[in-house]
């Protein structure tokens, strides 16, 4: 049976737009916005960014157009303390990865929400993210779990689309086509069916890319990719019933290309202008996304409105890969994700002279599984061999010399591995946030959320031995019971990697409250100080060596966030900044138990702090020129790392920096409209280096600091527009991440040239 706790709305309530010369906005209740100030909703309360102590970085949709920004990673790289990951496999905000910062763990740390629905992150790297036709995408920095709840301990991305228009007919159509044959044709349509009461708005976007990476074994190109997002909105506002608006949406996504992440051969000539890869199995994600939304809102009365929003996604996800990356047929994945969300919330946002605020309920739902099946290789473990010879009688001369001798004679154990994860996860929380004006100038913050998760994780695998045992005689007649004994033992391990379809179940309650204090010292400047607990929940995880359900359990962490809202000039120079500082215990890793390479699971291990800074400016420095620039810091560091007794991992997390955590983030850029129609952007973003491991050696997986500069020409009327444009100006050569040892590594996008035409009516 279905539990429907009617909850409400979405992490994404509709944004309004933002550009530089937008209308008077005027927010829900009593907060007012004066013209060309930035509405965010990601905090489900309509208010400007001034007003908002989150730190919260906003793109809206003329920057988007601006700089031709093309998919979510986009907007990564030009915010201040968010970076992409490897490929398209996540990001990180203020350092701590989507998915967590210890390699365990189910529940994510930020998630990304389109219209008010969360995404997988199994469907991030080619699922509804791509900018076009969106409105507003706002990054919220920080744990966002009193209003977020679920997968919010380092914060959120909030994706909003376009609405339709109730009051005239509107469309825009581009192409785009680069010098490396990536040509996108994209399209939106919409407009009143009943003015000023039923509208719809249609939007598609088709891009074929040839790709990059020439695949020398297969032929074609690794990362070639076509894909199709269709959308649809319709819009209500009936006259029958004043201040009643609902929207319903349907998004549906086809994906077919490269994996999330493509290596390139290192060891050939001039490797970055001239990709190539080996691998003799296919490199590919296909992802089949459907999204369906339904918000509904009414005022109760001028200081009070109720809100629905009702969420449903589908994700199907197939991906391959060849994990040798040789022409060779030695090791390759094949995993289908197969996942189905259903969210719905309520919420009653109240806003009066002296108080202001949300009381809210939320339903989570989330049922899948995971099917896998690789064929892998296991290094075979001599110690392990000579601990079971010696067992049998053998010297530690003998079983050293025999272990090495079979390892000479097998130096991996191939196994064939499939298996099928299936999980349900169900959360319902009652959450609440609010402010109170105490005089003109001091406001108080205040909020709480109660948690409630239950998560069932199963799992059934099946291991076989993949390969041809060495024969006994190998060392010898004499030796031909101890190799016929090992044999077995080789056979035994892999055995060992089967279990039958076994479940845990685990139930989570947390209460995570939120205070803080504001104070308008004049109009123009704010300052905040906001406390507020986060949490992420525990769960179950296998050991797929000894084929195992292992318990662990939730992380916790506090943080601390000071902000700065600031105008000057008469509003033409905006300063925003947030300074923060998180203590985080309990955190969830991975660690290894001895048998083999896959002898691994969840344990609560780790505790760690980090802190930083954001600072973003804006500046109208002349008649058709604005100036942005933002520069994030942060500092990460394990502070304790306590295995459980068993484990045998040789990795220590204590002292090291977060993976994928940049110290400093810079981004800015210029826009100019000259007289006659030209326009022109020119922006740049810095990250420096990073480590793309963990423990003490981390140095050994460092990738270098790198600098992109991205730039567009154009000319435009009030109806069309053409324009050149380039991203990575100068050619910077540079790697997400690199596997030297193999000779393969993940680059960068090159230097692209591209051309582009829009029309607007």
């Amino acid at each position: 049976m279905i539990r429907f706790s009617v909850l409400l709305s979405s992490a994404a309530v509709v944004a309004l737009a933002v550009p530089a010369h937008a209308q008077q906005t005027a927010p829900v209740g009593g907060e007012t916005s004066a013209p060309g100030d930035i509405i965010v909703t990601g905090e489900k309360s309509t208010r400007t960014l001034q007003q908002t102590p989150t730190s919260i970085a906003v793109t809206t949709s003329e920057k988007i157009q601006r700089e031709t920004l093309i998919s979510i990673q986009d907007v990564y790289n030009r915010t201040a303390n968010l970076s992409e990951m490897y490929g398209s496999s996540g990001f990180t905000i203020r350092g701590v990865a989507n998915t967590g910062v210890g390699a365990g763990g189910q529940a994510d740390a930020a998630s990304v929400y389109v219209d008010g629905a969360p995404i997988p992150k199994w469907a991030l790297y080619g699922g509804p993210t791509d900018m076009w036709d969106v409105q507003q995408v706002e990054v919220l920095r920080g744990p966002q779990s009193t209003i977020q709840g679920l997968n919010a301990l380092a914060g959120g991305v909030v994706i909003t689309t376009k609405d339709p228009t109730l009051d005239r007919w509107t469309g825009d159509a581009r192409v785009l086509w680069s010098e490396h044959d990536d040509r996108t044709f994209s399209a939106a349509i919409g407009g009143p069916i009943i003015a000023d009461e039923l509208g719809i708005r249609l939007s598609a976007e088709r891009r074929n890319d040839r790709g990059l990476i020439r695949n020398v074994t297969r032929g074609g190109y690794d990362d070639a990719l076509k894909s199709l997002n269709l959308r649809g909105k319709v819009l209500w506002t009936p006259s029958a019933l004043p201040g009643l608006e609902a929207i319903a949406s349907y998004n549906r996504v086809r994906r077919d290309g490269g994996y999330l992440y493509e290596y390139s051969r290192t060891d050939v000539p001039d490797y970055y202008d001239h990709r190539i890869s080996t691998g003799d199995q296919p490199s590919s994600g296909k992802i089949d996304s459907d999204i369906a939304v339904f918000k509904l809102s009414y005022p109760l009365s001028d200081q009070l409105k109720l809100s629905s929003v009702t969420s449903w996604n589908s994700s199907k996800v197939h991906s391959q890969v060849d994990t040798d990356g040789t022409a060779e047929d030695i090791q390759a994945i094949d995993n289908r994700y197969l996942y189905k969300t259903l969210t719905q919330e309520l919420r009653l946002n109240f806003d009066s002279e002296k108080l202001s605020g949300l009381l809210g309920a939320w339903y989570y739902r989330r049922t899948g599984q995971i099917e896998q099946n690789s064929r892998v290789n296991i290094a075979t473990p001599t110690s392990t061999i000579a601990a079971l010879l010696q067992a049998n009688g053998a010297t530690t001369a003998q079983a050293q010399f025999i272990s090495n001798a079979y390892a000479a004679q097998l130096p991996v154990i191939p196994v064939l591995y499939n298996a099928n994860q299936p999980e349900k996860v169900e959360t319902m929380a009652l959450f609440g946030d609010g402010r109170l004006k105490v005089t003109d100038r001091l406001t108080l913050i205040g909020g709480f959320r109660f948690d409630h998760e239950r998560n069932r994780y199963a799992a059934e695998t099946v291991a076989a031995f993949n390969g041809t045992l060495p024969n006994v005689n190998f060392l010898g007649t004499a030796y031909a019971p101890i190799i016929g004994l090992i044999n077995q033992g080789v056979l035994g391990l892999v055995d060992d990697a089967s279990s039958p379809l076994a479940s845990n179940s685990r139930t989570f309650n947390a209460f995570l409250p939120k205070l803080g204090v504001s104070m308008d010292w004049t109009p123009d400047i704010t300052t905040a100080f906001t406390v507020q607990r986060a949490y992420r929940s525990g769960g179950s995880s296998q050991n797929p060596a000894r084929a195992e359900l292992v318990a662990y359990d939730p992380e916790y962490s506090w943080n601390y966030e000071g902000s700065l809202r600031s105008k000057w000039l008469d509003g033409k120079l905006v300063i925003n900044a947030n300074v923060f500082y998180m203590k985080w215990k309990d955190q969830q890793v991975t660690a290894y138990f001895g048998l083999n390479a896959y002898d691994y699971n969840t344990v609560n291990a780790a505790g760690s702090h980090l802190y930083g800074f954001e600072l973003e400016a804006n500046a109208n420095v002349a008649h058709g020129i604005d100036l942005y620039a933002s520069v994030g810091h942060v500092r990460t560091k394990f502070d304790d790392f306590d295995l459980p007794t068993g484990a045998t991992s040789t990795v220590d997390l204590q002292g090291t920096q977060f993976p994928y955590a940049p110290r400093w983030t810079l981004a800015g850029g210029v826009n100019a409209n000259f007289a006659g129609g030209f326009t022109a952007n020119l922006n740049a973003n810095y990250r420096t280096s990073v480590f793309t491991g963990v423990g003490q050696d981390q140095n050994q997986y460092k990738v270098s600091a790198r600098t992109v500069v991205n730039g567009k020409l154009g000319y435009e009327t009030e109806n069309w527009q053409v324009f050149l444009f380039v991203r990575n100006l100068f050619n910077e050569k540079y790697k997400q991440y690199e596997y030297a040892a193999i000779h393969q590594a993940i680059l960068g996008e090159p230097q692209t040239f591209g051309i582009g035409a829009g029309v607007h009516w």
